[in-house]
């Protein structure tokens, strides 16, 4: 989903056709921290860098919107301007960091949870800090606020590792569970770590997501492996504009180069 839909290359001909993908920025959590101590993994961003990403993105008439929205957007040539939004794992400051700043500048999101750890922490994260993740009645009210709601797994495990009978739980469990807590089954699913391949991406297609989210899928990219660009505190004006360049240039490799 490239924040440069407008003027993203188109796929070339040949036997395997290929078109570049949407530009996707990817955030974990948003909260108010001090000390990069605090945030080991680079997953946090403040309410304060979040708006002014935000207000970069507006600056430059682009919008953030769901993966959903996006892709429907551009399945009916009409993505530009549009770039992904999404957040991983379902923290609960969402619904106080990054809700309210969203509606300020009239965007959406997708937020991937975690069905099987609801109301509990990022335990996967071995040197903390301990952030609590959504209950279910929370993300309710996030969807009844307008997003779009994925999966991420039932508990945060790299499916690459994971034997035939888990990974159908990690991906079919975790959807049916959504569909009973939401009322609708999610069309996004995403990889825990950004950890995928052939089986994984196979199985996540056949379990019926419409979508999912990657890191760097290389060759894997797809609809069902969409790459996405991480974006973190240190991200001003400049490294975004960066970043966004990066994937303007690797969309135009990867679809020109066989």
């Amino acid at each position: 989903m490239s924040a440069d839909t407008d003027t993203a290359s188109p796929a070339v001909e040949g036997p395997a056709r290929r078109s570049a993908s949407p530009w996707v920025l990817m955030y974990h959590s948003v909260a108010e921290f001090t000390d990069p101590a605090e945030d080991p993994y680079g997953i946090t961003v403040t309410p304060g860098a979040l708006e002014a990403q935000l207000q970069w993105l507006h600056t430059r008439k682009l919008r953030g919107v769901s993966v959903g929205e996006l892709l429907r957007a551009r399945a009916a040539g009409q993505g530009r301007g549009l770039v992904g939004l999404t957040f991983d794992d379902g923290y609960t400051d969402f619904l106080t960091g990054a809700l309210p700043l969203l509606r300020r500048y009239d965007c959406t999101a997708t937020l991937f949870v975690l069905p099987g750890r609801l109301g509990a922490d990022n335990v996967w994260d071995p040197l903390g800090p301990r952030k609590s993740l959504l209950t279910a009645d929370a993300i309710r009210e996030a969807a009844a606020g307008g997003t779009e709601i994925g999966s991420h797994g039932l508990l945060h495990q790299d499916l690459t590792t994971a034997p035939d009978d888990i990974l159908r739980q990690e991906l079919r469990g975790s959807r049916d569970l959504l569909r009973e807590l939401t009322g609708s089954l999610p069309r996004g699913f995403c990889y825990p770590y950004g950890h995928l391949d052939a089986r994984v991406v196979e199985a996540t297609r056949a379990a019926g997501y419409a979508y999912a989210c990657a890191i760097t899928p290389g060759r894997l990219t797809g609809p069902h492996a969409l790459p996405r660009t991480h974006v973190s505190q240190a991200d001003g004006r400049g490294r975004m504009r960066i970043k966004q360049l990066r994937h303007r240039v690797r969309e135009l490799r990867r679809v020109v180069l066989p």
